[in-house]
């Protein structure tokens, strides 16, 4: 099992240099990933301090050599994927290939897609997380490519350079179980991050996740089960048993979520410089 440090891309300490210093720190202590949240808005308070997560990741790949990189989870459906597929392909090497994409429909819709004139439909942004991700994928090749969906539309062009990792830069798909349609999803690509409203997974329904992506996948490449939860501050006899029960689940990947921590710079640097939980 990876471990991971999830943290939100808003907060009165978060800024694209707090998170590069972070991130080297991170590294350091032996995480093997760093995951934003890709918020736009994402609250009622308008005055809310927030970075764009791809300028911070930038920063982040300048002050680390070999930590993963990624977001979780991107609305692809706010974006135009061909601007989204330009900035991870950058992001792709300039990292040197530790890019992971997390995806997902995007909340809250009111703030984040309604405020600003954009289509909150729940089927419109599903319909546009698959057609994007498709556009994604076709422009990372570096190849001739055309694209002609029902949102988006594309004449032949090719995109140079193409992404650094093969197939492709990894894509983790979100979304809340037990809703199929997320997995299904999830099922096409190369990770899945479920979801619970107000709580953490349990070993067992991370284990009926699994269950239904390997019903529903097709392709025999390695595939990440992701769970986001919190450790910190729980006995090591409890996080023992809750890491070998979700790694028995079929979890590779556990992101320590420390949204708590996002106005204290000085808690939230001690607790990544403790290192996973491992």
């Amino acid at each position: 099992m990876k471990f991971g440090v999830n943290l939100p891309n808003y907060g009165a300490v978060v800024s694209a240099l707090s998170l590069a210093e972070l991130a080297a720190e991170a590294e350091a202590a032996g995480w093997d990933g760093f995951f934003l949240w890709d918020h736009i808005l994402a609250s009622k308070n308008q005055g809310l301090q927030i970075v764009d997560p791809w300028v911070a990741l930038a920063a982040m790949a300048m002050t680390t050599e070999s930590i993963q990189l990624g977001t979780a989870l991107t609305p692809v459906a706010r974006r135009r994927p061909w601007k989204l597929a330009r900035e991870t392909v950058t992001l792709d090497h300039l990292s040197l290939g530790r890019l992971i994409l997390g995806v997902g429909l995007g909340a809250p819709v009111k703030q984040e897609f309604e405020h600003f004139g954009e289509d909150g439909d729940r089927r419109a942004r599903a319909e546009k997380l698959d057609e994007g991700l498709a556009i994604l994928e076709g422009l990372w090749r570096g190849k001739p490519f055309a694209f002609k969906g029902k949102h988006y539309s594309i004449d032949k062009i090719k995109f140079q350079p193409p992404a650094l990792q093969e197939p492709r830069i990894p894509i983790w798909v979100g979304g809340f179980w037990p809703n199929p349609a997320p997995f299904r999803r999830a099922a096409r690509w190369d990770g899945a991050l479920p979801l619970k409203h107000n709580r953490d997974l349990t070993p067992d329904e991370m284990g009926a996740v699994r269950d239904f992506i390997l019903e529903h996948r097709t392709s025999k490449e390695p595939f990440d089960l992701v769970h986001i939860g919190t450790l910190s501050g729980k006995p090591t006899g409890v996080r023992k048993t809750l890491l070998a029960a979700h790694e028995a689940a079929g979890v590779t990947w556990w992101q320590e979520e420390f949204q708590k921590y996002k106005d204290d710079f000085k808690a939230l640097k001690a607790l990544i410089r403790q290192g996973p939980p491992r």
